[in-house]
């Protein structure tokens, strides 16, 4: 879709649009493809082809040292699929290296997604239910060195080395993903232009004048944003903005590392913790449920869950998508727990970023 587009979901490779091709024009023909390809090119090639009903035979992935082969700093590996003369698979086995004795795992298409193990969400898959929960990234701005703050006395600074000084209602402790993995209190301040998505940011010269005028600073910077999203939108805006990121206590989880550690994120000085864009939360009513959602994310049932569907290899292991396939009531009911209210799950879609 066109909002997919904008915001880099609908992203991928050439190459994967080349191995597609070729497995359609196989379809009903013995033969097998080989092709040397991005190890998440590959997986997205597969899930494609299962997705749009392809029939394949065999499929297998083998690791390669793409920095030794071909001096290349990125996971590589030698897909195969086989097409026509047997029964069809929606498994692919993955080896670590080209040697057949080294089988590592075996990903596939299950329930209309791709899982990381298919013999781990056999035993995970009742958690997969139609009670999907929203997860939402954290506030966008792709400008760091003037929207993110750091304090200097009773003053701020910049990215810049400038020291300013704005109206506090305008600044809002920010958690990066870095904070999240550790466990750290915020040591940054973002600023706000907007408390809703297309809220008009003109209103800050009467509201806000220091913040308008510290913007109006680094217009250059700001109007210079490359991203299509900032088209047609108001001056300054800013995404992964509403209700539910002013939230006083929500869940969160860092999208970039490998590990899921769930952090119970309360205010701080009185005022809700932002994310940046690279965190998912789950905005909750208090803390009491804050903490209960955070021990039904961090028991090993759950943990199970997401090792079933979680490639540690991706650039961006966690995403919203991955962990709303997560049914915290089924989690619940199976831990004997009480879950979550509705109130922190389906409210919408996931904003930009």
């Amino acid at each position: 879709s066109g909002l997919e587009a904008r915001t880099g979901k609908s992203n991928f490779d050439i190459s994967e649009w080349v191995v597609v091709r070729l497995l359609e024009a196989l379809q009903g023909n013995e033969a097998v493809l080989a092709m040397l390809v991005k190890t998440s090119v590959a997986r997205k090639t597969l899930a494609r082809a299962w997705r749009d009903g392809l029939a394949l035979r065999r499929a297998a992935l083998y690791r390669l040292d793409a920095r030794r082969w071909f001096g290349a700093a990125v996971d590589a590996c030698l897909l195969t699929a086989a097409t026509g003369g047997g029964r069809s698979t929606r498994d692919c086995t993955v080896y670590a290296a080209l040697e057949p004795s080294s089988v590592e795992s075996v990903f596939g298409w299950r329930d209309g997604a791709l899982v990381a193990d298919v013999t781990a969400h056999a035993r995970v898959r009742e958690l997969a239910g139609a009670e999907r929960t929203v997860w939402r990234s954290g506030v966008k701005h792709d400008c760091a060195r003037v929207m993110e703050l750091r304090r200097a006395g009773d003053r701020w600074r910049n990215g810049l080395g400038e020291t300013v000084c704005l109206e506090p209602d305008r600044l809002y402790p920010l958690a990066k993903c870095s904070d999240l993995d550790r466990g750290r209190p915020p040591s940054r301040w973002v600023v706000v232009t907007q408390r809703r998505t297309g809220e008009d940011t003109a209103k800050l010269e009467h509201e806000a004048p220091q913040t308008w005028a510290y913007l109006l600073r680094n217009a250059a910077r700001l109007d210079g944003r490359a991203s299509t999203v900032y088209r047609g939108r108001p001056r300054f805006a800013m995404f992964g903005v509403g209700p539910y990121a002013f939230q006083p206590w929500k869940v969160a989880v860092s999208g970039l590392h490998k590990r899921l550690r769930f952090r119970v994120v309360g205010p701080v000085d009185g005022q809700a913790v932002l994310l940046d864009d690279t965190g998912y939360l789950l905005a909750c009513r208090g803390r009491a449920e804050a903490e209960r959602t955070a021990r039904l994310l961090t028991s090993e049932l759950a943990q199970d869950f997401f090792r079933a569907h979680v490639f540690r290899d991706a650039k961006r292991p966690i995403t919203g998508e991955l962990l709303g396939r997560l049914d915290l009531g089924a989690l619940a009911r199976a831990l004997g727990a009480g879950g979550p209210r509705r109130s922190a799950q389906r409210r919408g879609r996931a904003s930009p970023g």
